[in-house]
């Protein structure tokens, strides 16, 4: 990908969508909602404090992470969809 996000911003991949209930019902395609976590495919170089000093960002590359329903801005590179959303609209990082 050449994509690099600037400053305090994420360019997150989202996950596949559930198209199964856990009770095994399959869902029409209406009825799927947007998954809410995703994979860190790139992150900016950190924000910029009132100091003029940078705080580097607490997710990295490879993380999984979870963030709001409609978070972030969706675009579309190479043919897929994906988020870019400022440090502070994810919510935490999923460790396994």
């Amino acid at each position: 990908m050449n994509i690099r996000p600037l400053h305090d911003r994420v360019v997150v991949r989202r996950k596949e969508e559930e198209t199964t209930t856990a009770s095994g019902i399959v869902l029409p395609g209406s009825a799927t909602e947007k998954p809410t976590q995703g994979e860190v495919l790139a992150v900016g170089t950190g924000r910029i404090q009132s100091n003029g000093d940078v705080q580097a960002l607490a997710v990295s590359i490879g993380d999984t992470v979870l963030f709001g329903q409609y978070s972030g801005q969706t675009v579309k590179i190479n043919g897929e969809e994906l988020l870019i959303m400022k440090e502070d609209e994810i919510y935490g990082v999923i460790e396994a």
